[in-house]
Order: structure tokens, then sequence, then C-alpha cells
């Protein structure tokens, strides 16, 4: 979605696919930004470990502890720091890297259009306390949802994570655990449901889907996982994870750029590409 908007902005910017090991994740960002790179977006399991790395976190990542945009910036004649892409790269001296969240936003702004969802007193089973499920937690916590249910494979990482939330957001019921009655909305946040044969990621002896009224599930490849085909089937309102996908890159491009993302562009791009739609 990034190559087809650059073109449409008149950039003369390429975005990249990179393998990192997490291991070499310091030295890839230092290389990039030595080479006067734009900047970068992350994927798991980079997020939590960028926080520590990058030299400084926006407000953004700071509240939700994980960085998936990166900014490279210089100091301009002032001394202040500016985007690279704002600077001549001939005047470009000191550098540095500006860490972002993009993904909290992107999750709401996709709960709502694609689903309807609106956070503020809703009951969420939230399946995964990970990277991508700790700041969903976050995020919608702080849009004041009424009760939170974690489930993760360790559920001592599923309490941590509700323990955050109790202390953070007093008003929100965070619980690790199973919910014991209907919820407005089941999201899973685990990567089971990327590859063939993965089963579901979550177990219907302790919740029956047909108690959550919709069901979110953060992978966008393929477009129906089994847990969105299962809740289909027993009749919940359902939406895979290319508007978060989406929305995410389009935040990410803007703090870039500084200009606005051509966002239908950027979906239909998607579209595109991981459905192989006109």
């Amino acid at each position: 979605m990034h190559n087809p908007a650059l073109a449409a902005l008149g950039l003369d910017w390429r975005y990249l696919a990179c393998d990192v090991h997490p291991d070499r994740l310091r030295d890839a960002i230092a290389g990039a930004q030595a080479m006067k790179f734009i900047g970068l977006n992350l994927t798991l399991p980079h997020k939590l470990l960028a926080v520590d790395i990058v030299d400084e976190l926006d407000a953004s990542a700071k509240t939700w502890g994980a960085v998936n945009t990166v900014r490279f910036e210089a100091k301009d004649a002032s001394g202040a720091w500016q985007p690279l892409a704002k600077l001549n790269p001939d005047d470009i001296g000191e550098l540095r890297s500006h860490g972002f969240n993009t993904d909290a936003d992107a999750i709401t702004r996709s709960l709502r259009e694609d689903l309807g969802f609106e956070p503020r007193g809703a009951s969420v089973l939230l399946l995964g306390a990970g990277g991508a499920g700790r700041t969903a937690a976050l995020k919608l916590a702080s849009e004041g949802v009424g009760s939170l249910f974690l489930v993760n494979r360790t559920t001592s990482k599923a309490e941590e994570v509700a323990a955050e939330i109790r202390t953070r957001f007093p008003s929100v019921r965070a619980h690790a655990g199973w919910p014991d009655a209907d919820v407005d909305l089941a999201l899973n946040s685990t990567s089971l449901g990327l590859k063939p044969g993965d089963g579901s990621p979550l177990d219907e002896a302790k919740f029956p889907l047909r108690r959550a009224r919709a069901v979110y599930d953060m992978i966008y490849r393929p477009a129906e996982t089994p847990l969105l085909r299962a809740a289909k089937a027993a009749g919940c309102k359902v939406a895979n994870g290319l508007g978060m996908l989406l929305y995410q890159g389009t935040k990410a491009l803007e703090i870039w750029t500084g200009q606005p993302a051509p966002v239908e562009l950027m979906r239909a791009a998607l579209l595109k590409d991981v459905y192989a739609r006109a």
C-alpha cells in the first residue's frame, strides 16, 4: 500500500521489506539511520524491543509501550529536530531515531468502521496478551470499556496486563480468565490462524462463540481464519484485521511525509495485493 501512495504523493521513495533477527534490531535501526532512511515500520517481535533502542519516544509509544513506526530526524539550522523529509540531504548532520505507535488508534478505528463497535461500557474478551494484545487492551481500556477478560497461553502474562489496566484505568473491570456471561466483542491478537492447519485460538468448551455479539481477528491473511469461520457460523458479526493494517499504515505515512495519506488508494492497493481483487 505504501509504494502506490508514495507515487501518488510525487515522492521518489521506495518502501522495502527486510528480515531482521531480533538480536540485530539495534544494528538494523542504526544502519538505516546512517543511510538516511526516512523511517521504518517494525512488526513482531520488534515492537517491544525498539522501545529501549530508539533515541526518542513519542507520547503514543510511551502510552502504549510499543514502537511500530520509526521516523529519522536531524537538526535544522536553528537546532530544532526535523523529519528528514523536510531537510536537504546535504544539510543533514546529527541524526536521531524517533519511535511512534500507530497500532492503537488503528485498532479502535477499524472496530468502529468494520463492526460498528463502540468501546465505552462494552464487555470484551481478548485472546492474547503479548505485544499486540497488550496494546489493544490498553487502548480499549483508555476508551472506557466496562469489562475486559484476558486469556493468554501463559496465564501470568494475562494477569500482568490485567493488573496494569486496573492500575492505569481503575474504572475498567479487568480479569485474567474466561467470561462467565455474554460479551460484546471477542478479539484475537494471537497468531493462531495464520498458518494452514492452525486451529482456533478460542476454546469453545470454555466460551462458546454464540455468546459473543461480534468477533474481530487481527489476522488479515487468510481473509477468513478458523475463528472467523466458526464465528460466522455461530451468527456473530465478524471482521478481520485488514482495517487495522490500513490505518496503522496511513498514519505511519503521515508521520514520515507530513502529508495526508491517500487512504482509499491505499485501501484499494491492500485489497488487490492481499486478496487479488481488481
